[in-house]
């Protein structure tokens, strides 16, 4: 029982100045919103298994949420290292809390934040294409839950032992942190048809990979629901996109034979109209 106490007067402890200063959570935010403002829309449409054509969203988001969960825990240890180096650490040491749950209260403290800055991510892609199934968000975060509790405990692990050299605890972390990113296929699909063998066995044994690929099972590419913001668009497109894309097929050096192009009835009414003296 006194642990549990203990556990949560550090985690109330660490999550006073986060709830004083909220702003500071988006911080940790920016590069996921980055990537889903500029990157994400750039990506074409996914195909599931089944043939069921999807949006990028739904391939993307998954991935975005496990770079949230490395970016804000990968980190944590670096608050840790600096009140070791400013001495407000070791005024915890002499209170009767245990040493243990002085841990198990940050650990937690980031699981919350992150939980948070994950279902906020949520919130902001209602908008958009990406349909969110109760069930699947609800596995979704209760992954991150783990892999952050995961990546956590490690950062604090590794401030505990680098407390002298600051340099070598930021050295060894972007070290871990960008690997884990590349090659767990977030931005990327890295599969056996489309990566070089050792790439595809680089990122077979990235413990991130397996993270990402149950995050995107919890995001199905068909949602039960069509509506003007759920689901796949199945428009058919244009009549002058076919022909700016047959256009620019041949403008090629790969096409040996010509090609007659008719442009759509209202480009030849407007020709004609315009010769007319």
């Amino acid at each position: 029982m006194k642990v549990l106490n203990d556990t949560r007067t550090a985690f109330a402890r660490e999550l006073g100045p986060e709830l004083r200063r909220p702003a500071g959570l988006l911080f940790t935010m920016l590069l996921p919103l980055l990537f889903l403002a500029l990157f994400a829309p750039l990506l074409p449409d996914t195909r599931s298994p089944g043939g069921e054509t999807g949006t990028p969203w739904q391939w993307f988001v998954p991935g975005m949420l496990v770079l949230l969960a490395l970016s804000a825990t990968s980190g944590a240890g670096a608050y840790l290292l600096n009140e070791m180096t400013s001495g407000s650490f070791e005024h915890m040491l002499v209170t009767p809390l245990n040493r243990a749950a002085m841990l198990v209260g940050r650990v937690l403290k980031e699981v919350v934040v992150l939980l948070a800055q994950a279902m906020l991510v949520l919130a902001l892609l209602l908008p958009t294409d990406f349909p969110i199934h109760p069930l699947g968000a609800l596995a979704g975060l209760a992954l991150l839950t783990v892999f952050g509790i995961g990546a956590g405990a490690l950062s604090f692990a590794l401030a505990l032992h680098c407390r002298k050299q600051q340099t070598l605890f930021y050295g060894v972390q972007q070290a871990i942190f960008f690997p884990l990113l590349l090659l767990s296929g977030i931005l990327l699909p890295i599969t056996e048809t489309t990566a070089p063998t050792w790439l595809y066995a680089l990122s077979r044994i990235n413990p991130a990979t397996y993270v990402v690929d149950a995050e995107r099972a919890c995001s199905p590419t068909s949602s039960p629901r069509r509506g003007c913001c759920t689901g796949p668009s199945r428009r058919r497109p244009s009549r002058y996109w076919e022909w700016s894309r047959a256009s620019a097929a041949c403008a090629t050096p790969r096409c040996e034979r010509s090609v007659t192009l008719r442009p759509p009835a209202a480009v030849r009414v407007r020709t004609r109209r315009s010769t007319v003296p």
